[in-house]
């Protein structure tokens, strides 16, 4: 396809020989590293659900108008998770030295693109922002990945990961838990739909 023609061919001129080298940065290195790790030791299950995103929307757009700053659906998913992590804390958990860990406080990492990878910052205590808090603290973590300047603090300590890719366009896609995490959410764009609402197609 389109995107394979666009890579450049791992073989040499001549079809054969050594291929080209480049330079691995550490944040590359630690990717591939702890995502092998997650996959190989982790038995991965996955679960699959659409639902109606219309109070979603409409939460958003009321938020967006009472408040100063960007308001984003990750912003509003952050505050769902947190309070379902309260819910459910054994999601909030982890495996280790053969027994589950609860973990008092809940700290979401967001899944973030930056140029040399994948970067996981961590939004510390969660349950305890309100909204504008989360979008801030959301705001200030981009930021500072896209600037390569996040701490060891800004990446530690996460308990459950959330990974949005629905401002990419994409309909659906399979996660890799970020251990010693217990679980993970992946989310998709918001799309119309046709549906069965008592016995009729609506969208």
């Amino acid at each position: 396809g389109p995107v394979l023609a666009a890579l450049p061919s791992p073989l040499g001129s001549e079809g054969g020989g050594e291929g080209e080298t480049s330079t691995i940065s550490r944040i590359w290195r630690v990717m591939v590293e702890r995502v092998t790790q997650a996959w190989t030791t982790i038995p991965h299950f996955y679960l699959l659900r659409e639902v109606n995103a219309t109070r979603l929307v409409a939460w958003r757009e009321d938020a967006q108008r009472r408040m100063i700053g960007k308001i984003t659906y990750t912003d509003l998913l952050v505050k769902l998770t947190a309070v379902a992590l309260h819910q459910h804390p054994r999601l909030n958990a982890a495996w280790q030295h053969n027994t589950i860990v609860l973990n008092p406080d809940i700290n979401i990492g967001l899944a973030m693109a930056v140029e040399d990878g994948l970067i996981v910052p961590v939004i510390h205590l969660a349950d305890q922002l309100n909204l504008s808090q989360l979008a801030a603290r959301r705001a200030e973590m981009m930021t500072k990945a896209q600037a390569n300047k996040l701490s060891l603090d800004d990446i530690s300590g996460g308990t459950f990961t959330l990974s949005n890719l629905g401002m990419y366009g994409v309909d659906a896609f399979n996660a890799i838990i970020n251990p010693p995490q217990a679980a993970l959410l992946a989310v998709s764009r918001i799309a119309d739909r046709v549906v069965a609402l008592n016995g009729q197609p609506v969208v």
